[in-house]
């Protein structure tokens, strides 16, 4: 599993957002499977809070982004998307699939 850690605000090459191109570029690869989830409170690099305030109307939320697939496949995959601007920190961990369809 690859995660992806970005924020809802980042744009992707096609105008949309990150998480957006990244999802439908995942898709379109072949990829297993991908989910975004959106974080309630976090910070990065920057040490910048950023939080789910009712007050901020704009608020820039953490998202993860999570995809699925052989390590291979994924290996391949992120280095098709690596020039995308506002990627944060990218992991990749084993997992074990017990079922999948």
């Amino acid at each position: 599993m690859m995660r992806i850690f970005t924020e809802e605000r980042a744009r992707g090459p096609h105008h949309r957002a990150l998480f957006e191109d990244i999802v439908r570029k995942a898709r379109d690869d072949g990829i297993a499977g991908a989910s975004v989830l959106r974080g309630v409170m976090g910070f990065g690099s920057s040490s910048t809070i950023h939080n789910a305030n009712i007050l901020d109307l704009s608020s820039n939320l953490p998202l993860v982004i999570e995809i699925v697939d052989t390590e291979e496949k994924l290996r391949a995959f992120f280095h098709s998307i690596e020039d995308f601007n506002d990627i944060g920190l990218v992991t990749m961990e084993k997992v074990e699939v017990l079922h999948y369809g």
